[in-house]
């Protein structure tokens, strides 16, 4: 890690405000970029831009490789002329504190199917065609996935019939030819993803912002990646996961996680020197400039939990590729700018293979105890007031300490991390804030009410900006963009 002091802000995309239930990356999101630049942050971390599915997660996607439709904004389909005035001006009633995924899902694929309309009636631009060429090594895979579904009735790709879920070629050739108006929506939607989001790249990069994007470890088992690739998971004669993913008991649950994402068969992976690992790495930093690996360790050792066990506590410890995934994928992809998600308990391996290739890890001030907060020893961590498994700071002291934390105490938290010797410095906007429990993204090990939370329209205040610009000041982590962009 290069020793440049920086901080940043932790806020997925979703959480934005907008008049359309969900955030998106029309103008709010330009905004929270000018509210960084104007708080003296270089940093914005964000969860996996990847189209959720089951439970609404991030980190259990359609695709390892797609972005999130959702993230769509109108107002830019509106500038582009692909929407009207009177397509916008019906906006049903949405919830502006929370995501109402069902009615916004609703609202907006009648806004996409309108948008998609009008492009088809206009000659595809060159950029369009440049883009459906140079992602057809998944956006071929996803976009039939994504029809089939659809056609199916939201089925998982191995309840479809037998030949088409597993892939016979002039079944394959069939459904695409039936399907292929919504194949061709789906690349719309695909392309309009990846143009508003290299928009907002483009315009945090010129306030010399870097993105922190998500790298999650696994992938769900309804995805175009274990349809079009099953061979590289653990699944059954069924298409159905035969090992889970998950952790032991820990400081999240008493009964471990069980995540329920098939596990890789690394051996087979290994092959073709893990080839679509490294497509993977290669796309989502096209995207971002640098990866937070989610569940590092699991590149060293992970849980094996049997997928008819219903928690996690009945698993095995299992050798994951360690040094040789990394040397491979880095000889092929060039450096790798990581922050290791290294969080619980972490064996010397973990260390080593971390140390190995230069990976800062990260640490997180509500798992430290009081007395011993860092001053000097946090060089090489990303330091964090709290994540987005994490309570809000004053949930946190609530829960604990069983008393209220007002706005100055929570404040002397984030100086006392911003103060820290670590290199980098994450805050979420939730402590920013300075709000309770309410507005807590993810529970672990629970299933319903996540990933829902949204801040207010007007709650970046300037009295926010100042007074987390002078902590930058302070603590000489301030964005000077004469310094240029630093690296990991």
């Amino acid at each position: 890690m290069e020793n440049q002091l920086k901080s940043g802000i932790l806020l997925h995309p979703t959480s934005l405000p907008s008049p359309f239930g969900i955030g998106d990356l029309g103008p709010e999101a330009f905004r929270f970029i000018d509210f960084l630049a104007g708080c003296k942050q270089s940093l914005w971390q964000i969860l996996p831009l990847n189209p959720p599915g089951w439970g609404e997660s991030p980190y259990q996607c359609f695709s390892a490789f797609a972005g999130n439709p959702l993230l769509i904004s109108p107002l830019e389909l509106y500038r582009q002329g692909l929407l009207t005035g009177h397509d916008l001006s019906g906006v049903p009633v949405l919830p502006e504190e929370r995501v109402d995924f069902p009615q916004v899902r609703l609202y907006k694929e009648t806004l996409f199917n309108k948008a998609y309309r009008r492009f088809i009636t206009k000659p595809r631009p060159s950029c369009y065609h440049e883009f459906i060429h140079a992602n057809d090594y998944w956006l071929r895979d996803y976009a039939l996935f994504m029809a089939l579904k659809q056609y199916s009735g939201n089925l998982p790709w191995n309840r479809w019939d037998k030949p088409i879920a597993w892939r016979e070629p002039e079944e394959l050739i069939r459904c695409a030819n039936l399907l292929i108006e919504t194949l061709e929506y789906h690349y719309f939607l695909q392309y309009v993803f990846h143009t508003q989001w290299t928009a907002v790249k483009k315009y945090a990069a010129k306030q010399d912002i870097l993105i922190i994007g998500d790298l999650p470890l696994y992938i769900s088992d309804d995805s175009s990646d274990a349809w079009a690739y099953p061979r590289f998971f653990e699944l059954d004669a069924w298409g159905d996961p035969a090992k889970v993913a998950g952790v032991p008991p820990d400081y999240f649950s008493k009964t471990g996680q069980r995540w329920g994402n098939p596990l890789y068969r690394w051996e087979v992976m290994a092959e073709d020197n893990y080839a679509w690992w490294q497509k993977r790495i290669k796309k989502l930093l096209e995207w971002v400039d640098v990866l937070r690996i989610d569940h590092f360790r699991g590149f060293e050792a992970y849980w094996e939990i049997p997928a008819h066990e219903k928690t996690a506590v009945r698993g095995r410890w299992v050798k994951g590729p360690g040094e040789k995934f990394f040397s491979e994928v880095i000889n092929n992809v060039g450096t790798l700018p990581v922050i290791a998600e290294d969080l619980g308990y972490i064996t010397a391996g973990v260390e080593i293979l971390k140390d190995k290739f230069g990976f800062p890890g990260m640490k997180v001030l509500q798992f430290i105890n009081e007395e011993k907060l860092p001053r000097k020893d946090y060089e090489k961590v990303v330091f964090y007031t709290g994540t987005h498994d994490n309570d809000t700071l004053r949930g946190w002291y609530r829960n604990v300490l069983q008393r209220d934390m007002d706005e100055e105490l929570v404040w002397e938290f984030i100086e006392i991390v911003m103060q820290s010797s670590a290199a980098w410095v994450i805050i979420p906007l939730q402590d920013v804030l300075c709000l309770d429990h309410t507005a807590r993204m993810n529970t672990p090990g629970t299933t319903r009410g996540n990933w829902r939370w949204r801040f207010l329209s007007g709650s970046l205040t300037r009295k926010k900006q100042e007074r987390l610009a002078q902590l930058a000041v302070r603590s000489k982590r301030i964005n000077d963009q004469d310094q240029g962009v630093g690296k990991l």
